[in-house]
């Protein structure tokens, strides 16, 4: 014998996955946005690119240091610099440059020397 579903048990059924889902966005939401070790926050994210952002500036503004052969990245607040300098005062200004810049936790400096010229 079939048992009969009536019209209110119908539509408990049908909002209960809505229910469901309106409880569980929230949290699915903030846990998209969490840091992880290998992964930036939303907030953290354009907190590093606001440091570069700087830290090019301050490249731009300094004539010891050639900004277009040198790049800048940052993760969490570590400022990776690669490139190539003509000399290693200019190595040590851009580090220099690039660790004045508020928010910085730490540069890391992978400037390579350029080669003579022959």
């Amino acid at each position: 014998m079939k048992r009969k579903i009536g019209i209110a048990a119908l539509r408990l059924r049908a909002v209960r996955p809505r229910v469901v889902v309106a409880a569980l966005l929230p949290a699915l939401i903030v846990a998209a946005c969490g840091s992880t070790p290998m992964r930036e926050s939303t907030g953290e994210y354009f907190d590093d690119a606001a440091i570069t952002a700087k830290v090019k500036t301050a490249f731009v503004g300094d004539s010891q240091v050639k900004a277009a052969d040198i790049s800048v990245e940052t993760f969490k607040g570590t400022v990776q610099l690669s490139g190539f300098a003509d000399n290693t005062d200019e190595i040590r200004r851009a580090v220099d440059l690039a660790a004045r810049v508020r928010a910085v936790k730490l540069v890391e400096n992978d400037i390579q020397l350029k080669a003579p010229a022959q």
